[in-house]
């Protein structure tokens, strides 16, 4: 006969393993399921012959936590009364397990044992039910309980948060402050999520926010060190970068995840120099904070938005000291941040040591080769991608198709495009639409471009639009601009780029009475363009310059350069292109304006404070001036033959990154109201510094409130000048 033997320890001995295999039809087959003898020599008796039945709760935890579920669910038809810790255990082990189907037999099974209105298991279940992403069966628990304590409605509020249903986490909050339940620090942490990923548009989303705000501070919870960096990562997603520093400056104590949260604020809403400041004062506090790989990120994007490459190298370096460099996340952010900062070489090297890529590397390295106009390069690494059997995204083919744009290459962005959907299952979003139009338009082919956005399945958006003004600026097509701006105005009101670039389509065409006209129109409409700034890096410091920078000290010294440079490459063969002076003047004073263009001021700061073979790299927050474009060009390819009453001090090589994030302007009056070309819910970088510039060093001296100053400023000298001339 089989026997099992009993113990004769004081300590009873765990049972043994039961058989691996269950049936699929568990509801009937557990029952008649019985366990692996102690020993395969002897048989087998029922087990309930040597054990008592008060005995069988206690195993079946034992078998829980030995990640035994199976083992459990043998024992669990033979205990009559399973008490509530015993479905615990089983809830946890089957969140453990991913298996919905063994999930939903402990659920049945003790919802016949009358448990099914315990406020307590209904937690677990919902907690369950979230981690095995079945998000519709928890929120059917939550509705079944009868008695829902604040567990309950966390448990449910964190499920719809981590699945990203958080418009329905908003409207369920509501309903528990109308049922009288009070909430706790773990309510708002959870709320606060779901305002993060809630599809309301980002103004309502800023009220509902500040009123859960209004809820903590009234509930006393604000010195709670989670939900001050929920909140301030709250006001984050939302663009309010003021209010969530002020959140984070009003923190009695503060962790790495405060530190990291508000880095990442500044960074993912564009503001880098404000990060790297943080940063910088995150390491050397005396709070011995030690930043992580979710830091190194934020710092790293930041890093690759400046082209800031020097302190780029500084972070990788200090990620290496602190082992972070394994991390995939970081390793991504690396090879972006390379490629942004115009390092291809270091960008490939890298890629090509990561031991383990997914998808968001592979789109970095494509954007990388993008951006920097390397089309044919960027396809054979999407051709790699596909060959090692990793699926492109929307963002892989966003990037494919801006590199196809760039080059020229049509008919490899028109298959693309045609196999997006036929091969690889990922439909066409607006951004998808917008590169094809923008590489049909810069091809000159307008009626196509124009024809597709009609023939678009979708509504066509500000960025398809958008595109296809673009491309009638590069052509001259007025016609077309026209019929474009009509839906831009409609779709953004306040994006003052789509009225100066019809401004732009209508002084190349001669046409100043609709330049007048359109100007007035702007300034009807309260509506500002915010200067062009360009960033250069030189010693590990980034400095700043705007267009028409008159408060800068040595602006004669740089337009000093300026005109000798411009006079001897004109002798080389170039010619400033006038046209992209929105005024009626004459030829010389249009040639005088863009010489004060940002990009021109920092070129001429690094030809002056630059050593023989170094690299000038300059990024800005608007697109690059065609005529700077242009110039930077010569200046590269002539260098040798500059006559010197000058140091010679011009670079070797001259590699400008452009950091395009659109053109962006600020409705005035109206501090959040941000709008920017291509770029969906964040502001565009608006960092202007004025600075002090000595002849081998430049110092800044003050930051985003100068900036305001300097817009406040402009506004009243034109309102001064409205009011004399009326």
């Amino acid at each position: 006969m089989w026997t099992i033997r009993t113990p004769t320890s004081a300590h009873p001995r765990l049972p043994p393993k039961p058989p691996a295999r269950i049936s699929s039809n568990i509801s009937s087959a557990v029952p008649s399921i019985g366990l692996v003898p102690l020993f395969a020599a002897k048989p087998r008796i029922p087990l309930n012959c040597c054990f008592k039945p008060h005995n069988q709760n206690h195993l079946i935890q034992t078998l829980c936590k030995r990640k035994d579920l199976k083992g459990a669910l043998q024992l669990l038809p033979q205990e009559p009364n399973p008490t509530q810790r015993t479905y615990e255990y089983l809830l946890l082990a089957c969140a453990e397990t991913q298996s919905v189907v063994l999930a939903k037999f402990v659920h049945q099974h003790l919802a016949k044992n009358g448990f099914d209105h315990d406020s307590f298991l209904a937690t677990k279940l919902i907690n369950m039910y979230s981690n095995l992403k079945s998000v519709d069966e928890a929120r059917r628990v939550f509705e079944e309980t009868r008695d829902k304590s604040i567990y309950v409605w966390n448990a449910i509020l964190r499920a719809l948060a981590l699945d990203g249903r958080g418009y329905e986490g908003l409207h369920l909050y509501q309903q528990m402050r109308q049922s009288g339940a009070s909430a706790d620090r773990f309510t708002y942490t959870f709320v606060l999520k779901a305002c993060c990923v809630s599809n309301t548009p980002e103004a309502s989303l800023l009220q509902v926010g500040k009123e859960i705000h209004g809820h903590i501070l009234r509930g006393g919870f604000a010195s709670s060190v989670h939900i001050a960096t929920t909140l301030a990562d709250m006001y984050a997603e939302c663009g309010a970068v003021l209010y969530a520093r002020r959140v984070f400056d009003s923190m009695s104590e503060r962790n790495v995840v405060s530190w990291t949260a508000m880095i990442a604020c500044y960074a993912k809403n564009c503001f880098p120099f404000e990060a790297l400041e943080l940063f910088h004062e995150m390491i050397t506090s005396a709070d011995g904070i030690v930043p992580n790989a979710v830091t190194a990120v934020s710092v790293l994007q930041a890093c690759g938005v400046l082209a800031a490459l020097g302190r780029g190298k500084a972070t990788h370096a200090y990620a290496l000291r602190r082992g972070l460099t394994s991390t995939l996340s970081v390793a991504n952010a690396l090879v972006s941040m390379y490629s942004r900062g115009g390092s291809l070489e270091l960008c490939r090297r890298l890629f090509d040591q990561m031991s383990k890529r997914d998808t968001v590397s592979w789109n970095s390295m494509i954007a990388g080769y993008g951006i920097h106009g390397y089309g044919k390069k960027a396809l054979d690494v999407f051709c790699k991608m596909v060959e090692k059997g990793v699926s492109p995204n929307r963002i892989t083919f966003v990037s494919v198709l801006c590199a196809c744009s760039h080059v020229g290459l049509i008919e490899e962005g028109k298959r693309l495009f045609h196999d997006m959907v036929q091969i690889y299952n990922v439909y066409p979003s607006p951004e998808h639409y917008a590169c094809m139009v923008d590489l049909l338009g810069r091809a000159g082919r307008l009626d196509e471009a124009a024809k597709m956005v009609e023939m678009m399945r979708i509504a066509p958006g500000p960025t398809v639009w958008g595109a296809l003004l673009g491309a009638c600026r590069i052509h001259g097509n007025v016609d077309l601009a026209e019929r474009a701006t009509k839906r831009l105005f409609e779709l953004e009101p306040y994006n003052a780029g789509n009225y100066l670039l019809l401004a732009d389509i209508y002084a190349r065409s001669q046409m100043w009475e609709d330049v007048t006209r359109v100007k007035n129109l702007l300034e009807a409409r309260g509506l500002y363009k915010i200067p062009g700034c360009s960033f250069i890096e030189l010693r590990g410091k980034v400095y700043s310059f705007i267009s028409d920078d008159d408060f800068n000290p040595h602006t004669e010294q740089l337009h000093a350069l300026l005109v000798e440079l411009s006079n001897e490459i004109k002798r080389k063969g170039y010619i400033p292109d006038i046209n992209v002076v929105l005024y009626d003047l004459n030829r010389e004073e249009k040639e005088k304006i863009l010489r004060g263009h940002s990009e021109k001021l920092a070129l001429s700061f690094g030809l002056i404070n630059t050593n023989h073979g170094e690299t000038i790299r300059i990024t800005q927050n608007l697109r690059l001036c065609k005529d700077c474009h242009s110039f930077s060009k010569f200046i590269s390819s002539q260098r040798e033959m500059r006559s010197s009453p000058l140091p010679s001090t011009i670079a070797e090589d001259l590699e400008l990154t452009t950091a395009r994030f659109g053109v962006g302007f600020l409705p005035i009056g109206n501090p959040q109201g941000w709008s920017s070309r291509g770029v969906s819910k964040n502001p565009p970088l608006v960092t202007v510094l004025l600075l002090l510039i000595s002849s081998r060093q430049a110092k800044p001296i003050c930051t985003i409130t100068a900036a305001w100053l300097m817009v406040m400023v402009e506004l009243f000298i034109r309102w001064v000048n409205q009011v004399a001339h009326s």
